[in-house]
């Protein structure tokens, strides 16, 4: 087998929402595969730390402030970025809000945000991006979407009805662009350990249990677990690959749970 298969060398990666936890692990593992690497926040404090620590990783980071839902100032950026840095090569579609609140006691004014957030947002960078892969003859868009583009739980309706329908986007992407010789996939992350989710990570702590017995791992979820998928759908080793959602849930949607003892 060819190894270079998975580098990503000479190729602009972007990856929104990149200054923490998942994005930024999956934001180093293209750096580490060649890539060079871009990223973005709405957070000006946020790009600053998050520079620190690539830099502290031996990561040349370029990082950039603006608001996936603002379609001008995204094509303002993207312009940017591809006159001072190359044509962005990969976009990984990684910002996004969960707001856990019942259905009965939800606003709809917190409804649209995630699904602007969630949804809107991979729509207009990927369709921001794509000119630039169109004319180059080439590219990768993965959006992450979540174990909630297939099933639902209480409290996450705005959620699961953003994610279900960037699936459906990724697919209808994926159709569209696909004679451009554009990939447009998915990842879809299971329960993953990250300091946002440390308090519910505990021992006894009933969620921790509950999410360990219904994985088939009987683990969480690493940001680490996440760095193979993305490289692989990034890279030419996925060039025949358009249109699918790669779950990376330790077997939990496979599982129908463990039997009664």
């Amino acid at each position: 087998m060819n190894s270079n298969l998975f580098r990503l060398d000479g190729r602009v990666a972007l990856v929104t929402g990149a200054s923490y936890g998942i994005g930024m692990a999956m934001a180093k593992a293209l750096a580490e595969a060649g890539a060079t690497l871009v990223f973005n926040d709405r957070n000006p404090d946020r790009v600053t730390e998050a520079l620190a620590g690539y830099r502290k990783s031996g990561i040349d980071a370029r990082g950039y402030v603006f608001d996936v839902t603002d379609e001008t100032a995204v094509r303002e950026y993207i312009e940017k970025i591809t006159s001072e840095i190359g044509v962005i090569d990969i976009l990984v579609n990684n910002a996004g809000i969960i707001k856990r609140i019942p259905a009965l006691e939800m606003d709809a004014a917190d409804f649209r945000e995630v699904i602007d957030i969630d949804l809107a947002g991979p729509f207009i960078m990927s369709k921001a991006v794509a000119p630039g892969m169109i004319r180059k003859g080439s590219g990768k868009i993965i959006n992450i979407c979540s174990m909630m583009s297939e099933v639902g739980r209480e409290t996450v309706s705005a959620y699961a009805s953003a994610k279900g329908g960037l699936k459906m986007l990724t697919r209808n992407l994926a159709c569209e662009w696909a004679e451009y010789n554009i990939q447009v996939n998915g990842i879809g992350p299971g329960y993953i350990a990250t300091p946002q989710t440390a308090p519910l990570r505990t021992e006894g702590h009933p969620f921790n249990s509950f999410i360990i017995g219904r994985t088939p791992a009987a683990r969480w979820g690493t940001p680490g677990d996440l760095q193979g998928p993305v490289v692989f759908l990034a890279s030419p080793a996925s060039d025949f690959v358009n249109g699918h959602i790669l779950y990376v849930d330790g077997g939990i949607l496979a599982y129908i749970g463990k039997q009664p003892r």
